[in-house]
């Protein structure tokens, strides 16, 4: 199988890789890249909340992270939660779904009034803050990473693409599906970037490509790389 991952690196390789592993032959076009973004994390905080492993990548230098890793944390999946225990994180808890799932996990463990703090990216998906402050649990969010899109596909991909030679692309965020389907446009090449079939890491990521009319898409039955992993090689 000839597939395409648009995850931004590191994790792209590391998927990438995986794939090969499985016997696919993959290309690996990163549409986001990840910069970091310098913010004040200082503070007293009841629990730190992450999303991303991005976000624990954004504060690994940062002043105040020493104190930080004392603190509670909450983390929506279990590959967050393995970054943050191996960046020192003493206490974690994993919500192994969304950022739904996540608040209703802290909303079982935190009392009303707890302060909360969350490192963020700028493009989110979900309001964290909105779900939590039902509860009481107030949330200060910081946002501590960008992802910069690509304006065009890579030379190789998109000829990849324009020939027909690819069998499926995966699409890890909602973002990068929808700068794929902007990349196609750019290129002239919507219809024949639509026609792989697109594995995607949740509905949610699937949006733009069906919006685009892509004709085949598949969803992970849940948002983990190795659900994905599974979908495309299953």
């Amino acid at each position: 199988m000839r597939l395409l991952v648009t995850r931004p690196e590191p994790d792209g390789e590391r998927t990438a890789a995986k794939l090969r592993a499985r016997g696919c032959d993959v290309m690996l076009a990163s549409l986001l890249r990840v910069e970091t973004i310098d913010a004040d994390i200082g503070g007293v905080w009841h629990a730190v909340v992450v999303t991303s492993v991005n976000a624990l990548r954004a504060i690994a230098d940062q002043p105040g992270l020493e104190h930080l890793l004392e603190t509670p944390a909450y983390a929506v999946g279990g590959r967050t939660a393995d970054a943050a225990i191996a960046q020192g994180f003493e206490n974690v808890v994993s919500a192994d779904g969304d950022v739904h799932d996540l608040a209703r996990v802290m909303k079982t463990h935190l009392r009303a009034g707890a302060r909360v703090l969350y490192l963020a990216g700028e493009d989110r998906a979900g309001d964290l803050a909105a779900d939590l402050a039902g509860a009481g649990i107030e949330v200060a969010t910081r946002v501590v990473y960008r992802a910069v899109a690509l304006a065009k596909f890579p030379t190789d991909v998109r000829d990849a693409l324009a020939a027909g030679w690819l069998d499926g692309v995966l699409h890890f965020s909602r973002r990068s599906a929808a700068v794929y389907v902007d990349c196609a446009a750019a290129a002239a090449i919507t219809q024949q970037a639509l026609a792989p079939t697109h594995y995607c890491l949740s509905s949610q990521v699937a949006e733009p490509l069906a919006a685009a009319g892509a004709p085949t898409i598949r969803v992970a039955g849940s948002p983990t790389e190795a659900a994905m992993i599974g979908l495309v090689t299953g």
